[in-house]
């Protein structure tokens, strides 16, 4: 089987935000990897370890670029650990040709959200985009 039919049928991966974890939208047929709300998962390797699975699948075939859109509220420090772990996977697959994008939203006076995306921005080198909204 060549990459091209092992990636055919991949699903989605939709999850449900909750008071402690965020909506996940990861779309396989757009190359689009959304996580938004609030993450502060009580076992956050139970919540990130089925995103970072489904990640290392979608690499077998991945759209041209890949775009990861974060839009989170609060993150936790098990949580920041975890995301720093899906950015370095992805910076794998950057360096060996793979086109990918990362959108970090942070609100307006949310100084603390910003500071995580500099910190992830400047740890992983990768196409990192910083964008304030009201």
């Amino acid at each position: 089987m060549n990459n091209t039919e092992s990636n055919i049928n991949m699903e989605e991966l939709v999850i449900k935000k909750t008071s402690n974890t965020p909506k996940v939208h990861f779309d396989p047929e757009l190359g689009v990897l959304k996580i938004e709300g609030r993450s502060i998962p009580e076992n956050p390797s139970d919540f990130f370890e089925t995103l970072i699975e489904w990640i290392e699948k979608y690499y077998n075939n991945p759209k041209e670029t890949t775009r990861m859109d974060l839009n989170l509220e609060y993150v936790n420090s098990g949580s920041s650990k975890y995301l720093l772990g899906i950015f370095r996977l992805i910076k794998k697959r950057f360096d060996e040709g793979k086109n990918c994008i990362v959108n970090w939203y942070y609100e307006e006076d949310d100084e603390a959200i910003l500071s995580l995306g500099e910190h992830y921005k400047s740890t992983i080198k990768i196409p990192f985009n910083l964008i304030e909204y009201i």
